[in-house]
């Protein structure tokens, strides 16, 4: 029997279902264009986080280190066991010598008959420097804990792995012991559980409480600071693009588009978006847009956002997102690995707003370069010396410690990072930055230049 008359004209004028926007992101390779400004802002923290750990690993309480003074001291083969831990670059030995103003090598007299053991020490301005940063740490405890939540309410199951924590500490702006010194004293807000994974001795980090304060992104602070802002409003991302950059203007029309569709805080549920639309994607650059203003860095190694995302409910393809907003992500290829930089956080080299913390591993980069420039002259005077006089020494060969060198040819690096990205690059046109990051490869080159080795003809 055929359906009534009037279902059947149902069915023919009843409405369609309000839909999301499906995908429309142009077919167009976006270019991929060197920003020296960002490059050099990540290129200056040159082996500042083992530089760090080592100093941690001296000056934080250990029954394994000798208190005496003029201060703590550990034994260099102790060191050496740690090296990995430490993510040393190169040998323990030569990794310290190449800090002078920081840490000192010491060779106690040995017991009879025992073989030297070298000891090292922390420098006075390197301890002055060490309780600057825990008055800090201390001041900051506050906001550290307020970072933490927020990323924690980020995540759906409101709770990461600690490993991941722990991986995010100096993004984070953790100490190194937060699990003892900071969580404790936040029961209200953290936890550590076992993990779901059924991984034996995993924990997490898990929510104890979501504060609806907390809930409002970067964005949504920014705008209602200026006034008529209403969740679900459209919010358009500040964009800024390396000299030389363009877009195809097939690309900028997206872009418009894209811009004016309504924005979604990360700290929303998003799961009823449709997949690969174009809100889902930019509720995608919402959440890495927080994610990074949460950073005090504000910025980060690509990896740990891929382990990250999969803990905050962003589908595997969030990777092509960055690289399809290249005026609000930078990804540098500099040191040998890919660093997402929040474009808007950086004047330059500078951070707009700069996190004490920050100031304070600025602090470390100077002592780590104080004192360098002039052992690297004393060592090539030295060298000229030796080569002067070729037939001393009865022909012995000459050479560095570690007889090794540092490959730094970023230049390969960054072809074969971009390569593996799929991302078209193009050099930035010559800006004023490029003298200062040219220096600073003269002062790089000038001290890997003392590390060749040196033959004395007999």
């Amino acid at each position: 029997m055929p359906p009534p008359l009037c279902c059947f004209l149902s069915r023919l004028y009843r409405r369609p279902p309000i839909s999301q926007p499906r995908r429309s992101f142009v077919d167009a390779r976006v270019k991929w264009v060197r920003d020296r400004a960002l490059d050099h802002a990540v290129e200056k923290e040159k082996h500042l986080q083992p530089f760090h750990a080592l100093k941690d690993l001296l000056l934080f309480p250990s029954s394994a280190a000798s208190s005496s003074p003029p201060g703590p001291s550990f034994p260099l083969a102790f060191i050496a066991s740690r090296a990995a831990d430490l993510r040393l670059p190169f040998r323990p030995i030569r990794f310290i010598r190449l800090f002078p103003s920081a840490f000192i090598e010491e060779l106690p007299a040995p017991a009879a008959g025992a073989p030297p053991r070298p000891v090292i020490r922390p420098t006075p301005a390197l301890l002055s420097l060490h309780d600057d940063e825990r008055r800090a740490f201390e001041a900051a405890r506050p906001d550290a804990a307020d970072r933490l939540l927020r990323l924690l309410m980020l995540a759906p199951r409101r709770r990461l792995p600690l490993c991941l924590v722990d991986r995010l500490r100096w993004d984070l702006g953790l100490p190194r012991d937060y699990a003892r010194s900071l969580l404790p004293d936040y029961p209200d807000y953290f936890q550590i559980v076992p993990s779901t994974t059924g991984i034996g001795g995993a924990l997490d980090l898990e929510l104890v409480l979501y504060r609806k304060d907390l809930a409002v992104s970067a964005m949504e602070r920014y705008a209602m600071k200026t006034g008529g802002y209403k969740k679900g409003m459209s919010l358009a991302f500040p964009l800024h693009f390396s000299r030389g950059f363009d877009l195809e203007k097939k690309v900028r029309n997206w872009l418009d588009e894209w811009q004016k569709l309504p924005y979604i805080s990360p700290y929303e549920d998003a799961s009823h978006l449709t997949p690969k639309s174009d809100l889902a994607e930019k509720w995608m650059v919402a959440m890495l847009h927080e994610v990074l203003h949460l950073f005090v860095p504000k910025k980060t190694e690509k990896e740990n956002l891929v382990l990250l995302g999969e803990h905050l409910g962003l589908s595997p393809g969030f990777r092509k997102v960055i690289t399809h907003h290249p005026g609000i992500f930078y990804v540098s290829n500099k040191l040998k690995t890919q660093t997402v930089v929040l474009r808007e956080a950086y004047r330059r080299d500078l951070l707009v707003e700069k996190h004490p913390l920050m100031g304070l591993r600025y602090q470390y980069i100077h002592l780590m370069h104080l004192g360098k420039e002039t052992d690297a002259k004393k060592k090539h005077s030295k060298s000229g010396r030796v080569a002067a006089h070729g037939s001393i020494d009865n022909g012995i060969t000459v050479e560095d410690e570690e007889g090794e060198e540092e490959d730094d040819d970023d230049e390969e690096d960054e072809e074969e990072l971009s390569a593996a990205s799929g991302i078209d690059t193009e050099d930035e046109s010559d800006d004023e930055n490029v003298d200062q990051s040219a220096t600073t490869e003269q002062r790089e080159t000038t001290r890997h230049g003392t590390n060749r080795r040196v033959m004395v003809s007999h």
